[in-house]
């Protein structure tokens, strides 16, 4: 595999020793479970020109109310595609592909494609998905989800790396007669693991290039992320963590929780992300949805007032 240190869209992401952020489409504040989409070009483009480090889509397929969000609405594929047009240098990151609801071969050719077209920035996050409406609507077995994750993402290294491959597998069999194209010009694509994907964590550590992770208690975090250190050993692999924010007018208003997040004015915030800076997060991922003021406005106060505070 070519060191995922040379990856752009990865080398964009992670710097192991400085605190990276990133913001999840869609990049607005919205109530109920469909977001606008309104202005989403323009205010990716203008979190590349702030200095946010990635955007992230999400991967879900199906509206389901009772789980309280469409996601980003389109396919992530259309939409990474689209962003990537309008886009230079960001990193783009899937947040996460439900890698057992598709075919690993649909999505090797829709990832290579996109890092083709994108300049090497794609980096692949993956998921076993949660929704179990979905595996309904697919005729696929949920029980089955955990080994067809391991199994996909073997497939997927050696469908980017070898040239018609021998591959008989559950999802079907290549007998070395085709072969996948394109080829990422990367080599291979870095594969962020996002939360445990029903793995245990000395596999994740093994084959994921990364592990995003969600919000627990200061505390809780570093030990998750002390253990993830021993389980990786010299060898670094980024640890990433999302978050809900909505960031207060009022720069000095103490914290309230929210959903997988917190309500809070930037001088805390700024506190509460050196924390996570000092317990070794290296990427924090941020969702916009229960901001009560403008997403523009809220990435602005981010990049000038909250990023350049946080000790180096």
């Amino acid at each position: 595999m070519a060191d995922r240190h040379d990856h752009p869209g990865f080398r964009r992401m992670y710097d192991s020793d400085e605190l990276t952020f990133g913001a999840i489409f869609p990049l607005e504040s919205y109530e109920g479970t469909t977001p606008s989409m309104d202005r989403q070009v323009e205010l990716a483009q203008r979190a590349e020109e702030l200095g946010f480090d990635a955007l992230w889509f999400r991967d879900v397929p199906l509206l389901d109310p009772s789980f309280g969000d469409a996601g980003q609405i389109y396919d992530p594929w259309v939409y990474l595609s689209h962003i990537a047009a309008h886009t230079d240098e960001i990193a783009l990151a899937t947040g996460a592909i439900v890698l057992p609801l598709r075919h690993p071969i649909h999505v090797a050719k829709a990832a290579a494609s996109v890092t083709n077209l994108s300049d090497g920035r794609l980096v692949l996050g993956l998921a076993s998905g949660d929704r179990p409406v979905e595996y309904q609507a697919f005729d696929t077995d949920p029980t089955a989800r955990g080994e067809r994750f391991r199994e996909s993402v073997a497939a997927l290294r050696r469908l980017w790396s070898e040239e018609f491959p021998e591959i008989d597998s559950s999802f079907g069999t290549m007998d070395g007669d085709v072969d996948l194209v394109p080829k990422p010009t990367t080599g291979q694509i870095p594969l962020l693991i996002t939360g445990h994907a029903r793995q245990e964590e000395d596999w994740i550590a093994e084959n994921g290039d990364g592990w995003m992770y969600y919000m627990q208690s200061l505390d809780d975090q570093a030990a998750t992320i002390e253990r993830w250190r021993e389980l990786t050993g010299n060898e670094f692999k980024p640890f990433g963590q999302s978050m809900y924010i909505d960031l207060a007018a009022d720069p000095s208003e103490p914290p309230s929780r929210i959903h997988q997040g917190f309500r809070a004015g930037r001088e805390w915030l700024i506190e509460y992300i050196s924390q996570l800076d000092e317990i070794g997060v290296d990427h924090l991922l941020f969702n916009l949805k229960y901001n009560e003021r403008p997403a523009g406005d809220v990435m602005d106060e981010l990049a000038t007032e909250v990023f350049p505070a946080i000790p180096d």
